[in-house]
C-alpha cells in the first residue's frame, strides 16, 4: 500500500455503531450480510462458512457464522464482553460494537454503545414492537446516541408486506415520542436474503429510502461532537528535560469539546488562573487550531501549576464545578448498589472517591417508569442517585457532552468497575 493511499484511509471518517435486538433477531446474520455484500470477507473466509453450513445441513450459507468466533469468546465467560468489528468502504470507516442480545443487554450496551455514533436496533418483523426492543430504545435515548435506526428485519417472512412495516414504523414512533432522540429512521430489511442492506430490495419496490449501507456512509455526523463548549482535561505534564527543549512545559490531553488556537485566552481550573495559548502542538507538529476528538499538547504564556486532573477552558465558558451530584447510573455489578457505600470515581482524567449519599429512584424499564418504592439497584438496573465527591468535579450535563458529562464507579476493594453514570 502506499503512502497517499495510507494517509486517505486514516484521513477517512469514522463511524462507530451498535447494534442491538432481542435473542434470534439475525444481529449476526445482519454483520455477516452487511460484510459479504460490501466485499469485507475474505475467499477462504467465505469457503469455510460455506463447509460449515453445508454440514450442519442448512439449506443457505449461514453468515451469522462469521462473527462465531467472537461468540466463541463469550463463552470463556467474559462477563462484560462486546465484541468488535472492523470495515471500511471507498467512503467511511467503521467500527461495529456487537453485543449479546440476552436480557443481561443492559450492561453490554452501556460499555459498547457509549461511544457510538448510531445503533442500528433490529425488529422481527412477525413479532414487531417487544420488550427488548423497548429497553433497547430506551438506553439508546439515555445515552444520546444521536442517530438510531430500527431495521425491521425477516421481511420475506411476512411477504414482503408494506402494511406490516408502516403498523411497525407507527408503533415504534408512538414509542419513542416519549424518548429524546434526535434523528430517528426506519428500514425493511431481509438480512438472510440481503434486501436492502446493501443492494436495494427487489421485492419492496413501495419503499422508497435509502438502503442500510447508503446511510451508513452519508448519514452526518461532524455535528455530533461539541464544538462549542472548550474542555481540555490534562492526562499529562510533558517536561523533556533536553537541552534543545530545556524550558518546555506543554499539558497533554485529549479535547473533550470546543476549538483551541494559539492566542485564545483560556482559564485553569481548579486554580482559576488564565493564560493565553502560545502553541498547540501534535504528533506531526504545531497546528492553528484543535477540537475534539484530537489529543494535543497545549503550552500556555504564563507558568502555571498544572498537574493531571486539572481542566483548560475558556473564561467566559465554564463548567459546573461541584462536589453533590445527580447521575443516572447503570449498575454492571452482580453485587447491588450501596447506599452510603463509598466508591472510587474516574471522571474524564481525574480520580476522586466519593459517598452514594441518595438513591432516588429506580427505573422500570419496560414501562419506562420510575419505581420510588423499591430502590434496590442490582445488577443490570439503571437508577437515580447522588454522590458526594471528595474534591470537586468539573462537568457539563450528559445531553451537552458525553465526555465530561459521564463518570465511572469502582469498587476499592476488588478494583472492578461496578457502575457507569450519566450526569444530569
Amino acid at each position: 500500500m502506499s503512502t497517499n493511499s495510507t494517509e486517505g484511509y486514516l484521513d477517512m471518517e469514522l463511524l462507530r455503531f451498535t447494534t442491538a435486538g432481542s435473542v434470534d433477531d439475525g444481529k449476526s446474520t445482519l454483520i455477516g450480510r452487511l460484510l459479504f455484500d460490501s466485499k469485507q470477507i475474505f475467499q477462504d473466509q467465505m469457503e469455510n462458512i460455506e463447509k460449515i453450513s453445508e454440514r450442519r445441513g442448512e439449506s443457505h450459507v449461514n453468515l451469522a457464522l462469521l462473527t462465531d468466533g467472537l461468540k466463541a469468546e463469550r463463552e470463556q465467560g467474559i462477563t462484560i464482553d462486546v465484541a468488535y468489528r472492523y470495515f471500511a468502504t471507498p467512503k467511511r470507516k467503521f467500527i461495529i460494537a456487537d453485543t449479546p442480545g440476552h436480557i443481561e443487554y443492559t450492561r453490554n450496551m452501556v460499555t459498547g454503545a457509549s461511544t457510538a455514533n448510531l445503533a442500528i436496533i433490529l425488529v422481527d418483523a412477525r413479532n414487531g414492537l417487544v420488550e427488548q426492543t423497548r429497553r433497547h430504545s430506551f438506553i439508546a435515548s439515555l445515552l444520546q446516541i444521536p442517530h438510531v435506526v430500527f431495521c425491521i428485519n425477516k421481511m420475506d417472512l411476512v411477504d414482503y408486506s408494506e402494511e406490516r412495516f408502516n403498523e411497525i414504523q407507527n408503533d415504534l414512533e408512538a414509542f419513542t415520542s416519549k424518548l429524546n432522540t434526535r434523528d430517528i429512521r426506519f428500514i425493511p430489511i431481509s438480512a438472510l436474503n440481503g434486501d436492502n442492506v446493501v443492494n436495494r430490495s427487489t421485492n419492496m419496490d413501495w419503499y422508497q429510502g435509502p438502503t442500510l449501507m447508503y446511510l451508513l456512509e452519508t448519514i452526518h455526523i461532524a455535528g455530533d461532537e461539541n464544538h462549542v463548549d472548550c474542555r481540555l482535561p490534562i492526562q499529562y505534564v510533558i517536561r523533556p528535560q533536553k537541552d534543545e527543549f530545556h524550558d518546555y512545559r506543554g499539558y497533554a490531553g485529549r479535547i473533550s469539546g470546543g476549538i483551541f488556537k494559539p492566542g485564545d485566552k483560556v482559564l485553569v481550573l481548579p486554580s482559576g488562573f488564565s493564560s493565553k495559548i502560545k502553541s498547540v502542538d501534535t504528533f506531526d507538529g504545531p497546528v492553528e487550531e484543535a477540537f475534539a476528538p484530537m489529543s494535543v499538547t497545549v503550552t500556555l504564556e504564563d507558568d502555571i501549576d498544572i498537574s493531571r486532573g486539572d481542566m483548560i477552558v475558556r473564561e467566559n465558558n465554564v463548567p459546573e464545578v461541584g462536589q453533590d451530584i445527580d447521575v443516572m447510573v447503570c449498575w454492571l455489578n452482580s453485587k447491588p448498589l450501596q447506599l452510603n457505600g463509598k466508591y472510587a470515581i474516574k471522571h474524564t482524567t481525574k480520580d476522586v472517591r466519593c459517598i452514594v449519599k441518595e438513591v432516588k429512584y429506580r427505573i422500570n424499564i419496560n414501562t419506562l417508569h420510575r419505581d420510588e418504592e423499591n430502590k434496590e439497584i442490582k445488577m443490570n438496573d439503571i437508577g437515580r442517585v447522588t454522590l458526594r465527591t471528595t474534591s470537586p468535579l468539573f462537568y457539563d450535563e450528559y445531553t451537552k457532552n458525553r465526555i465530561t458529562g459521564s463518570l465511572v464507579l469502582i469498587d476499592e476493594a476488588t478494583n472492578v468497575t461496578v457502575g457507569a453514570a450519566m450526569i444530569h
